[in-house]
């Protein structure tokens, strides 16, 4: 077995794996379902000085997207001060707490939760281009409770400015990314219904926002020296690997929580330790970082063929639009005087018969 063992800001996780704030923490009953599911820590729904009105209907399985309207939680502050975090320590994990939104909220809220956190996350949804709301939020935070300071980026900004002007205000982490949107939906089965209440529209999570996602953590971890925590579209230990070879220290998984249950984390956390195994290292820190030094690829010569494996699928002849590969008794062949080395072939053979070239 692989050492799976994370250092966070001060903690010691027994894998990298833990919810993300959203509808699968949403109390304290909640989050013990997280806890029995496998997670290693516990990152609480967003809290802010008064409870969300949050409209409905505001979630939607798309299949290859998840729409939502959600907001931060529904429940006053008062009620997870009293209830829902006590419940949730009882647990014994590690604990982040989520705040939301203005400086002058965390200000308020931050000494009330300081006794339940052992970090606090700051949901930056409202930042624009100037980084002062988020500066001084981290600022009220690190004033108002002696715990390691989250900064959670969203994906509709170039993430590296403001990731470097919160660490230059004294966050201790970035989490990347929140949802993406607004996003639209129609339900052509009932007469165009929309799918989200409230407006209309909501935000893309789910496997669709991990592309983007793992880009602003590959972008962000290259400019700031505090660590990074991904999120965005994570169902398998295999993204999980992605996440950490681009600069993740640390991932959490929502959406892949509500659509497959609390158990997702401890099966995520198997099947990274079955992959790091199958791959021979020894320990996550063995892959942290991998992406960040590697040079951009240019791909020059034509892809290096094996035709031992191919198992003459046709896949990668399908898809080349320059005619350049074709198969000779269910085995891959290629002109090399077509091809643009586009690289298109090497992601789509499924057993490796295609190569980068040397």
């Amino acid at each position: 077995m692989a050492d799976l063992t994370t250092h966070l800001c001060g903690m010691t996780l027994t894998h990298p794996i833990m919810p993300g704030a959203g509808p699968p923490v949403r109390d304290g009953v909640a989050l013990l379902a997280c806890a029995e599911g496998g997670a290693a820590a516990l990152v609480t729904k967003t809290i802010s000085s008064q409870a969300a009105a949050v409209p409905t209907p505001n979630m939607a399985d798309l299949k290859t997207h998840f729409l939502n309207t959600e907001l931060w939680s529904e429940l006053p502050p008062e009620q997870w001060l009293e209830v829902e975090y006590p419940t949730a320590k009882s647990a014994g994990l590690p604990m982040i707490t989520s705040l939301g939104y203005t400086a002058e909220d965390i200000a308020w809220l931050a000494p009330q939760v300081a006794p339940f956190a052992d970090a606090i996350e700051l949901s930056t949804h409202y930042i624009g281009d100037d980084y002062l709301p988020m500066q001084e939020a981290i600022r009220a935070a690190k004033e108002g409770a002696n715990v390691p300071v989250l900064v959670k980026m969203s994906p509709f900004r170039e993430p590296q400015g403001a990731a470097q002007a919160a660490q230059e205000a004294g966050a201790d982490g970035i989490v990347a990314v929140n949802s993406f949107g607004p996003a639209f939906g129609v339900d052509i089965e009932h007469g165009g219904r929309l799918w989200m209440g409230g407006k209309g529209y909501g935000w893309i999570s789910g496997p669709a926002l991990k592309p983007i996602a793992l880009r602003m953590v590959y972008d962000i971890a290259r400019v700031v020296d505090i660590p990074v925590i991904g999120v965005g579209g994570i169902t398998t230990g295999a993204d999980v690997v992605e996440f950490l070879m681009a600069g993740a220290r640390a991932v959490q998984v929502c959406t892949a929580a509500i659509t497959k249950g609390a158990g997702i984390y401890g099966k995520i956390a198997a099947q990274l330790d079955t992959w790091l195994d199958k791959h021979g290292y020894a320990s996550v820190d063995d892959i942290y970082g991998l992406a960040l030094r590697q040079p951009i690829p240019e791909m020059t010569e034509p892809p290096i063929l094996l035709p031992e494996r191919c198992t003459g699928c046709n896949l990668c002849v399908t898809s080349c639009v320059y005619g350049a590969l074709y198969l000779v008794e269910k085995k891959i062949r290629i002109h090399e005087e077509r091809c643009e080395k586009c690289g298109l072939c090497l992601s789509r053979c499924p057993v490796g018969a295609l190569q980068p070239p040397a």
